[in-house]
């Protein structure tokens, strides 16, 4: 096995130098990696007179499943009421 200057050596016995950076799974310019959870939901630009029950009747057939959108996006909603023409959500898979 070749002597690493930095003593880092992955699993296998190539050093991490050597790894070709495409097949490390880390995504560039964001600086964190993408759950697949979040590589799966898409999203939604709120229009005029929308609501999250309006948006989940349109999306996924049924109205009553405005809590999940509601879920996916707490970090931006603050009161599942109030929702702003412009604003991105993240749609969840169902």
């Amino acid at each position: 096995m070749p002597d690493n200057k930095n003593g880092i050596v992955s699993g296998g016995g190539t050093s991490i130098g050597d790894s070709d950076p495409a097949d490390s799974g880390i995504v560039s310019g964001g600086g964190s990696q993408l759950s697949s959870k979040e590589d799966t939901m898409q999203s939604y630009t709120v229009v005029k007179g929308d609501s999250l029950s309006k948006i989940a009747q349109r999306v996924y057939g049924k109205a009553s499943l405005w809590n999940k959108i509601y879920e996916a996006n707490r970090d931006h909603i603050k009161d599942p009421d109030l929702i702003y023409p412009g604003q991105v959500l993240r749609l969840p898979q169902i």
